[in-house]
């Protein structure tokens, strides 16, 4: 038995201890909170704490249809999140959360006991101050551990005097890593249920809250198996302080996880689009001193979702059996080709290669010895490629590689909202993952070919006051520019008779397009070169030489579909816009965008005839495929098709009263031919993309296009598209389905 004496000093030591203890703990807790032992956050910072949000990237209706992220984080209200994940993460993470001022007793007893190792003692107002303001910044040491935890004590009891319980679980779960990149509840609902955090089932809320013990480990779609164990886990946690009953907790132990997965690196739709538009926004946001990818800011843009998703996959139908009959007609010979000659042009893949970082790294390694480098370039590596049946896992060299990728086909797709300029839909190519050139934007120049031919058109009916019913002699002219004569021909050969307009149009005859180019006098390409400017086409972009007439220029599809947007909105140019406004994180409007330019470019009557005489080209003219087989649209639809010299771009234009559409395929580099007369024109290469798109558009009436006729000008005179009595050459009724003659 001990004597009385030791067991008073050894309760007076103790309370010595406890007492002297406690005024330690204070006395640091109170040094900490005045930022002596590392800065701490100031009132503003508690009040207004920061953290990187998503900026989200919104369509024309207000939905979400992209981000911009370093963290994919969206801030979600309280009454956005289901019940049940509140029940179930207080239930595993901090269950006397509702009873504590920030600090639970017992956990901080084991934090200071295990030198700031406190095995998930922490509550969730700490969690959340080092979600705030020290997840990043690590302890490297003990001493460094205590220190930062009693920094989180401190800012944990500020939250908890400031906000409310329900503020203060609701920022948590805002803040909290899901995986790689998703932060917060709203983008880990998304990206592994395709839900809103509304709408969570209970099983569901279990599997996300248990991934916040180890994301990667409880992951439901890399470790199944361990994300079953952990939901269970947090179900019995639920049941246990009385959030599940027993008979609920069985029945939902029993449930298998069903995961709806949206990845998160490629959220979203129009991935092509998406970048441009940080690019785009990149000198913005640097004048504004706005970070694009921490602000969460609100950017909302012109595209409508429906008509995107109907446009991609357009894409995707189209593209795959454009490819078999490429790959079929080729064989295993070469598509890369001399224009004139035919000839396959030598050292093509070996150029190619040369280009590439690889090459360039080999290079510094084994000195300026191409032949060496190739041959090591032929080696079999283990590498991933495209395939339209799914990413291929195979055993190929960089140098068949190269020769594999300059063979896929691309395609780039816009649609243009005409009397608005709002840019609908944005098909940049393929497959964004494994080709990112985008081939709708400013840059993504090709030559164009017929598709030019209606600004010719346009300007001579402007200029010369002529009508569709004009007419031609259907023969080979001469130019003489620059000391040199050109004298366009057919592709068939083919001449003679008299033409009007409107046939020559819809047979895309290179003849009388040459006619009325000369019709505009000596000075023809300049004035055609001026009215192209007036509808958004870059002149220096355009050579001032006749052969422009027959599309001879390099111009992209938003060019493109920018000038042919005058024709269907009476004559008035608007400049294409994507973007409307910008809006920070608390709704405030930073700028708006929506002031587009605009021109009257032609009166509403010569507009009105250039689009009749472009529904003339679908109505049995060299679009005409659009009206039967597998596509069958019906209604006004207007178009021109484009084929380029050698094959190597095609070109569709579709126009219906509300919508123009610019669609271009080929392979990305030039000099890769497209074989054959029937494959290789704009009427198969392109058209069909636009064709499915048009049809998903108009079956939706929610979209708002229509395929009713053009209104018509007040006093407009009929007659002047009555072309029945004039001359119409060799056959009165131009043939359908046949290949364009001049293209």
């Amino acid at each position: 038995m001990a004597a009385p004496g030791f067991k008073f000093t050894f309760i007076k030591r103790f309370w010595q201890l406890l007492i002297g203890g406690t005024i330690a703990v204070l006395l640091v807790f109170i040094l900490v909170s005045f930022g002596l032992f590392g800065e701490m956050p100031d009132v503003e910072d508690l009040e207004n704490p920061k953290n990187a949000l998503s900026s989200e990237i919104l369509g024309d209706d207000g939905t979400l249809i992209g981000s911009f992220y370093l963290e994919n984080r969206i801030n979600t209200a309280h009454k956005d999140i289901a019940p049940c994940v509140f029940n179930a993460l207080e239930a595993t993470e901090d269950v006397r959360f509702r009873g504590h001022s920030g600090i639970d007793i017992r956990g901080t007893i084991r934090a200071v006991v295990a030198l700031g190792q406190d095995g998930g003692a922490s509550t969730l107002t700490q969690q959340l101050s080092e979600n705030l303001f020290y997840r990043l910044q690590k302890p490297s040491s003990k001493i460094g551990m205590v220190m930062q935890k009693f920094k989180e004590w401190v800012i944990a009891v500020e939250l908890e005097r400031r906000y409310t319980k329900n503020e203060i679980i609701t920022m948590y779960l805002n803040t909290v890593p899901f995986s790689g990149i998703s932060f917060g509840i709203e983008s880990a609902s998304k990206e592994f249920f395709n839900k809103k955090p509304k709408d969570l089932k209970i099983e569901e809320a279990a599997v996300l809250i248990g991934m916040l013990k180890a994301n990667h480990r409880y992951n439901p779609k890399f470790n199944p198996d361990k994300s079953l164990s952990r939901r269970n886990t947090v179900l019995e946690q639920m049941n246990k302080y009385n959030f599940l009953t027993d008979d609920s907790l069985e029945l939902l132990k029993a449930k298998p996880i069903k995961i709806n997965y949206r990845s998160a690196e490629m959220d979203g739709m129009a991935q092509y689009f998406k970048f441009y538009l940080g690019e785009y926004l990149k000198p913005w946001c640097k004048k504004k001193g706005i970070d694009l990818y921490r602000s969460g800011l609100k950017i909302y843009t012109t595209l409508n979702p429906k008509l995107q998703q109907y446009a991609e996959k357009a894409v995707q139908q189209h593209m795959p059996e454009l490819q078999s009959q490429f790959t079929k007609s080729w064989g295993k010979e070469k598509p890369w080709r001399y224009v004139t000659t035919r000839a396959v042009i030598p050292g093509f893949i070996e150029s190619a290669l040369k280009r590439t970082e690889r090459y360039k790294g080999l290079a510094e390694e084994m000195g300026d010895d191409s032949a060496k480098i190739i041959q090591e370039l032929k080696k079999p590596i283990k590498m991933t490629v495209f395939s339209w049946h799914g990413d291929v896992d195979t055993m190929m060299s960089p140098y068949d590689s190269m020769a594999y990728i300059k063979k896929v086909l691309m395609a780039g797709f816009i649609a243009v909202q005409p009397e608005s300029g709002h840019v609908k839909a944005w098909v940049g190519g393929i497959n964004h993952k494994h080709f990112k050139y985008d081939h709708v934007n400013r840059r993504a120049r090709r030559q164009v070919g017929s598709t030019f031919k209606p600004i010719v058109y346009a300007t001579a009916i402007d200029i010369n006051q002529m009508t569709p019913c004009t007419e031609f002699p259907r023969e080979r002219t001469t130019f003489f520019s620059g000391g040199q004569e050109w004298s366009p021909r057919n592709a068939d050969g083919k001449s003679g008779g008299v033409w009007t307009m409107s046939r020559g149009l819809a047979q895309s005859d290179n003849l009388i397009t040459a006619q009325v180019m000369k019709s505009l006098g000596d000075d023809a390409p300049d004035i055609v070169v001026k009215f192209a400017e007036r509808v958004g086409i870059e002149a220096n972009r355009i050579p001032k030489v006749p052969s422009i007439c027959l599309g001879t220029m390099e111009l992209s599809p938003f060019e493109m579909a920018s000038a042919y947007s005058a024709f269907a909105n009476n004559g008035l140019w608007v400049e294409p816009t994507f973007l409307l406004r910008i809006e920070d994180k608390n709704g405030n409007i930073l700028e708006d965008f929506n002031h587009p330019k605009t021109d009257q470019v032609l009166s509403a009557e010569k507009a009105y005839m250039m689009f009749r005489m472009l529904e003339n080209v679908v109505n049995g003219g060299t679009g005409s495929r659009i009206r039967g087989g597998k596509y069958a649209v019906e209604g006004h639809i207007a178009g021109k098709t484009g084929t380029t010299q050698g094959s190597a771009d095609g070109w569709f234009m579709g126009l219906t009263k509300n919508l123009v559409c610019a669609t271009w395929v080929g392979a990305d580099d030039p000099t890769v031919r497209i074989r054959g007369t029937l494959i290789g024109q704009g009427a198969n290469m392109s058209l069909p993309i636009f064709a499915y798109f048009i049809k998903a558009a108009l079956d939706d009436k929610s979209t708002g296009i229509s395929s009713d006729a053009l209104d018509m000008p007040d006093g407009f005179d009929l007659g002047l598209l009555d072309c029945s009595k004039r001359a119409m050459g060799d056959d009165r009724r131009p043939p359908a389905n046949i290949p364009g003659l001049g293209e």
